[in-house]
């Protein structure tokens, strides 16, 4: 019997070799310019002292020549300066803790379900089956209105739901920087499916006093990626209006938006949508540098809105009784992949190593020009980021990334615990989920940080932050009280 060959990726150390590979990739300039280096030396160590004096007294230098090298030097440094961007710092966060009072257990859900839809007992059965499968937990919470049987989705409601939430976020904001309202030179605020008038953003301004004028934005109907459009204007904001402080204050506010009709496709964000808002203080001020937690590196956005699909997979339309909801298409899932493949090809070349782009260039020639079955290479963007914030939209949502990204479960941590705590606060949910990396003790200085984001639209959103400073477990987290239990294993299905 011939003998059996040795299992060659147990007998060699792949990893190391690839290791190997990327050290030599990434370092490639710096390993070429060490033997030029060492030639250098060799060479000007063959020379004599007399050599080196007579070739110095050799070199002659005229005063204008002086003069005119050492302006353009200062010409070209001065230009180079003043052309770069201004450095976005985040300086801290702050994101809300619903009360107890707000908490919505499981059976407490469906009680409600089958009183308010007492004659739509298939409709009951499938909020059922999506909530075993949702991946939330015992504690999400929903405003007071929605505890009322039937919910009472009054305008009143909502506005008191949208000050209980952004002003708790906005205190504790100031208590956390020290900031005063007089010193907001920007405010942006951001929420989807709720957009009264006076705004959301005026009625922030009438609560603190703030500046007559300050600049102010209302972002509504932007879907769960608003946030990182709202981050995305603030930096273009403080690139041209130097020494400024902005403030970002994202949230949804669920009152008006709870479905109590029976079409399935729009009782599903009912299952998933919960109670939560972050507010988020921007500056380019030099004085920020060293307090800030991190520096804002690069924002990717993506707009799939010229597909048909794609711009009706999330929409806000009447059901056939005339009850307004959320209608999620059943394509949802494949549009979001489409976005994020398109985003993934723009963010790629900006923050992946030259090991990863080399072997995604050789891929794509090899399918190109000799075979297009090859399997096409996933950049390994774990070399590119320390920490990943998925958008906690649902547990199929953090499965699909998880999948495609090659991520470990450790890297969806985040993600999967957010969504199980404070269920899908919509466009807050990322910073839910920072809050989760720091409240465990592994927000380290230089670590990069990848937040992505899906919307209506349809949009696929990124933001990559580098942290500025070692951050220490905060008291003040919306998960102080809780961290101690987490990670916590969540089955497949609860059964209710």
């Amino acid at each position: 019997m011939p003998p059996t060959l040795p299992d060659f990726s147990s007998s060699v150390k792949l990893k190391y070799v690839k290791l190997g590979y990327q050290y030599l990739v990434n370092h490639i300039l710096y390993l070429l310019m060490i033997p030029v280096m060492v030639g250098v030396l060799i060479e000007v160590l063959r020379l004599g002292p007399d050599e080196i004096l007579s070739l110095w007294r050799s070199l002659h230098f005229d005063l204008v020549q002086i003069l005119c090298s050492s302006f353009l030097i200062i010409f070209i440094a001065t230009v180079y300066f003043m052309s770069k961007p201004r450095t976005i710092y985040l300086v801290d966060y702050a994101c809300y803790k619903p009360p107890v009072t707000c908490r919505v257990p499981f059976s407490t859900f469906m009680e409600h379900s089958r009183l308010i839809l007492k004659d739509k007992p298939k409709s009951v059965e499938f909020q059922m089956r999506i909530l075993e499968r949702s991946g939330l937990g015992e504690e999400t919470c929903l405003p007071p209105a929605i505890h009322y049987i039937p919910p009472k989705p009054t305008m009143e409601a909502a506005r008191g739901e949208a000050e209980l939430v952004i002003f708790s976020v906005m205190d504790s904001l100031f208590k956390k920087t020290g900031l005063k309202p007089k010193d907001i030179d920007i405010l942006i605020v951001n929420c989807s499916l709720f957009s009264p008038t006076p705004s959301l953003s005026a009625m922030v301004i009438n609560k603190y006093k703030l500046r007559s004028n300050i600049k102010s934005f209302n972002l509504s109907g932007m879907g769960c990626s608003a946030g990182l459009i709202s981050i995305d204007l603030a930096r273009d904001l403080l690139q041209v209006h130097p020494n400024s402080n902005a403030v970002v204050v994202s949230t949804e506010i669920i009152t008006p938006n709870y479905y109590q009709g029976n079409e399935r496709a729009m009782l599903l964000p009912n299952c998933l949508f919960r109670m939560g808002g972050a507010a988020i203080l921007l500056s380019n001020r030099r004085s920020h540098r060293r307090l800030a937690k991190y520096r804002l590196v690069h924002v990717v956005r993506t707009h799939k809105g010229a597909d048909d699909k794609a711009y009706r997979c999330v929409y806000e339309e009447e059901d056939r009784e005339g009850k307004v909801g959320i209608n999620l298409s059943k394509d949802l899932m494949a549009i979001a992949g489409e976005a994020l493949k398109s985003n993934i090809t723009t963010i790629g070349p900006l923050v992946l190593p030259a090991s990863e782009q080399l072997l995604f260039l050789l891929t794509l020639i090899g399918r190109k020009i000799f075979n297009p079955k090859w399997k096409p290479y996933i950049p390994d963007f774990k070399q590119a980021f320390e920490h990943f914030c998925i958008h906690a939209g649902g547990r199929a949502v953090i499965d699909e990334l998880q999948k495609n990204l090659q991520l470990s479960a450790e890297h969806v941590e985040a993600s999967r615990m957010t969504l199980h705590r404070f269920g899908n606060t919509s466009s807050s949910s990322l910073w839910y989920e920072i809050g989760y990396i720091e409240a465990k003790g592994r927000m380290r200085r230089g670590d990069r940080v990848w937040q992505i984001a899906f919307g209506s639209g349809f949009k696929c959103n990124s933001a990559v932050w580098k942290c500025n400073r070692t951050i220490k477990k905060p008291t003040d987290s919306p998960w102080a009280d809780c961290i101690d239990r987490y990670p916590v294993h969540i089955p497949e299905v609860v059964k209710l």
